[in-house]
């Protein structure tokens, strides 16, 4: 298994050059000039060349991306241009608001995928299958954004229940643990919503599949509870499929975090990468992206490994 692991991460180290190597090229062809934002009203040719000098804007863009590559490696992403601070020192304070809403959303949406696709499957056809389909396939097919906009429309200023965005209170001075999850409701169920809303398909068809298998029938003919026949039995085999969405759909829920942040002023890595690419702050979106690209790569890397925790005779050598 170590030589597994071992074996995939040095598989994952070109994917992540590419990447990097992309990304930095992307960036630095868009539209937009950092220089000249950051001086703003205050901007002079003469300026403009001293501040690209400062950050090395004014060298080639190979040789540019070399010294950010072995920064890079080195744990050293380089000073932001809009906040002058490390980088790394950025993404250490928004990551943990980030991790708590994605790792919120990522529970919730498992119990609740594998819970109403389960009965889905064993209700099949039915009215309450055909209504949690129509209900799915609409929340799956609206962007997060939208929904997040509805949620902000109905629970915070139609009923007033849940805040329209924040961290915390800016009313307390000893915010409570309580009131941070207060504040994390909104943009966690956004994200719950538009990731049950496609997992929940997956665990039915898979659900579907196991329920006509032999074994199924054979635990009916000895009495097992339907209760037990579904939960024990059959949803060992069906939840494969979820091992593998959460692997890949990791990043995605990142990617999700980003847009649901900006909308509930959040302060978590989204905002950070929404703000940076307004400022066109590349060390700052650089290191988002890696950030976003490592997590692919571990999130796959776990997915393979829960394979053989869920299934025995999966082995990997």
């Amino acid at each position: 298994m170590s030589k597994y692991i071992v074996r995939r991460i040095m598989e994952a180290i070109p994917s992540l050059l590419g990447i990097s190597l992309i990304s930095f090229i992307l960036l630095h062809i868009v539209p937009g000039n950092p220089i000249r934002l950051m001086l703003g009203q205050h901007y002079t040719p003469y300026r403009a060349r001293l501040l690209a000098a400062h950050f090395g804007l004014n060298k080639p863009l190979y040789l540019q991306y070399l010294l950010w590559l072995w920064h890079a490696v080195h744990g050293n992403f380089g000073f932001s241009y809009v906040y002058n601070e490390p980088v790394f020192a950025l993404i250490w304070q928004a990551l943990p608001h980030t991790l708590e809403l994605v790792a919120m959303a990522v529970v919730v949406a498992h119990i609740g995928s594998i819970l109403l696709g389960t009965l889905q499957a064993y209700y099949a056809n039915s009215v309450f299958d055909q209504v949690a389909t129509v209900i799915t396939y609409f929340f799956y097919a609206m962007p997060s954004f939208w929904i997040g906009i509805l949620m902000i429309e109905f629970f915070a200023i139609t009923l007033g229940i849940f805040p329209s965005g924040g961290y915390v209170s800016p009313l307390l001075s000893h915010p409570t643990f309580w009131n941070y999850l207060y504040h994390l409701c909104l943009p966690a169920l956004t994200l719950i919503i538009t990731t049950v809303a496609g997992w929940a398909r997956y665990m039915r068809s898979a659900m579907r599949e196991t329920l006509i298998q032999d074994y199924i029938r054979t635990a009916r003919a000895k009495g097992t509870s339907e209760f037990r026949m579904l939960f024990v039995h059959a949803l060992r085999n069906s939840v494969l499929p979820l091992i593998t969405l959460f692997g890949l759909s990791l990043p995605a829920l990142f990617g999700g975090a980003l847009v649901t942040e900006e909308i509930f002023s959040y302060p978590g890595m989204g905002l950070l990468y929404w703000d940076a690419a307004n400022a066109r702050d590349y060390p700052v979106l650089l290191a988002v992206v890696m950030f976003l690209g490592t997590l692919t790569v571990f999130g796959n890397l776990v997915a393979d490994l829960l394979y053989s925790a869920v299934d025995p005779r999966i082995q990997y050598q």
